[in-house]
């Protein structure tokens, strides 16, 4: 932090003009990126940055053109945030730009538990706002997705990830099978959801995270902040967690937005979900090659389970009646408990709960977050112990993907069923999803 003042001080004199550095510190959360709040004369403002040219490896365009992208969604009356300056190489703080701070909410969880009664329709306005915005004034760096492409890297990654899940095979070849023919593009957000947007006692106060954006069909932005996973637990209400895709729609539409084709709009939602489950393993090699050795990194890799259950449950309509009735096979018995030496999953309890006892009380800011992020680390390790359980599953995987095995064949929806429910309560036993999906499929422990 001290590092960042001296630089960060020069850049605001320099960006915003005299004034004193206060209150530097680093947010919670992002995925990739850092976010630095503090205080400079009178105004409150947000860094966002990677601190080196390896958190950019791969990406499409760097931050100057999501600067200026940010730039001319505020100037076409997008609630996005107001830009100050951009980074350069002699600033001396890597990759990013400077933001005025917009003091909102920005948890799900607190937004979702007394939402404005104008968030949905707020959602609706501001992304037909945004697939409104001029091509003229979008950099030319933003590219353009072609679907098929997109879908091919998909399956490409998946395969140099080991290519052994089923769940993910079938998702996969779904996909393809069903890929929409292409549509006019528009300017897509690509992380449009609950955790990128920030609200007031009244509305939608700003649009944030606009690292993912690209040109392509709006269906994707639509369909992406209704995934289960953004719904934050509030699985009955499709839209965002806040209302039904009705209403969203209707807003959408309202707004200026084109007609919403649903079958565009359920496509999509499997392949987002499906990107997202591809993202968690991703997590798992950023860690293995130590562009990113975070706690964090590793356990969002440990979140492919939720995403595979979802799958599951978007496309199981594919299987017959017969075989969706048909009873789940039983998990693997749980282990004797101990009665000699400490176990594995024991000493990993004991770690545990030193971090919760003597750690965490103390800890604060990003540290505290941390703290919280490993202790769910080691309780993932030690009901894995407990389990046994493992996803993998190479021929199955490969006889999906060929279409040889379909969900045709008598008892694999049932058996898939089985294994996600089960990875799934190792991973993340919290997730909303996971409880109902045991409740319709008959798989209560």
């Amino acid at each position: 932090m001290t590092d960042l003042a001296a630089p960060l001080s020069t850049f605001m004199a320099n960006a915003v003009g005299p004034g004193d550095l206060s209150g530097l510190t680093r947010l919670s959360g992002g995925a990739n990126m850092e976010s630095w709040a503090f205080d400079w004369a009178d105004g409150a403002y947000v860094l966002r940055r990677a601190p080196s040219a390896d958190y950019m490896a791969g990406r499409p365009y760097g931050h100057a053109d999501e600067a200026a992208l940010v730039i001319a969604a505020h100037g076409a009356g997008v609630k996005a945030p107001e830009v100050v300056g951009v980074l350069t190489d002699s600033d001396g703080m890597g990759t990013g730009y400077v933001m005025r701070r917009v003091m909102a909410e920005v948890n799900p969880a607190k937004i979702l538990a007394d939402p404005p009664p104008s968030l949905l329709s707020d959602l609706g306005r501001e992304l037909a706002r945004i697939h409104a915005i001029p091509a003229a004034t979008i950099p030319a760096a933003i590219p353009l997705m072609d679907s098929a492409a997109a879908l091919a890297e998909l399956k490409a990654r998946f395969l140099d990830y080991g290519g052994d899940r089923p769940v993910i095979a079938l998702a996969i070849k779904w996909c393809e099978e069903h890929l929409p023919p292409p549509a006019e593009p528009v300017l897509v957000h690509g992380d449009y959801r609950m955790g990128n947007i920030m609200v007031d006692a009244d509305r939608l106060a700003v649009v944030l995270d606009w690292e993912l954006a690209h040109r392509g069909d709006a269906h994707e932005d639509l369909a992406f902040g209704c995934m289960t996973v953004w719904r934050f637990g509030r699985i009955d209400h499709p839209a965002f967690g806040v209302g039904s895709l009705d209403d969203y729609f209707a807003a959408y539409e309202a707004a200026g937005g084109a007609k919403v084709d649903r079958e565009r709009f359920h496509f999509w939602l499997v392949y987002r979900t499906l990107w997202w489950a591809l993202g968690c393993l991703q997590m798992g090699q950023a860690w293995r090659s130590g562009a990113d050795s975070t706690v964090e990194r590793v356990v969002v890799g440990r979140r492919t389970a939720e995403q595979e259950l979802d799958l599951l449950l978007l496309l199981e309509a594919e299987a017959s009646a017969e075989e969706r009735d048909r009873a789940l096979p039983s998990s693997s018995p749980p282990a004797p408990a101990p009665a000699g030496e400490p176990t594995n999953r024991e000493m990993v309890q004991a770690v545990r709960d030193w971090l919760a006892d003597a750690i965490k009380p103390d800890a604060e800011g990003h540290a505290k977050f941390q703290v919280a992020v490993a202790m769910n680390a080691l309780g993932i390790v030690m009901r894995d112990l407990d389990a046994g359980v493992r996803a993998e599953d190479r021929a199955l995987t490969d006889a999906l993907l060929s279409g040889a095995t379909t969900l045709a064949q008598p008892g694999l929806i049932a058996k898939l069923r089985r294994a996600v429910l089960d990875k799934c309560a190792v991973d993340s036993p919290k997730y909303a999803a996971l409880a109902r999906a045991r409740e319709t499929w008959g798989g209560q422990e």
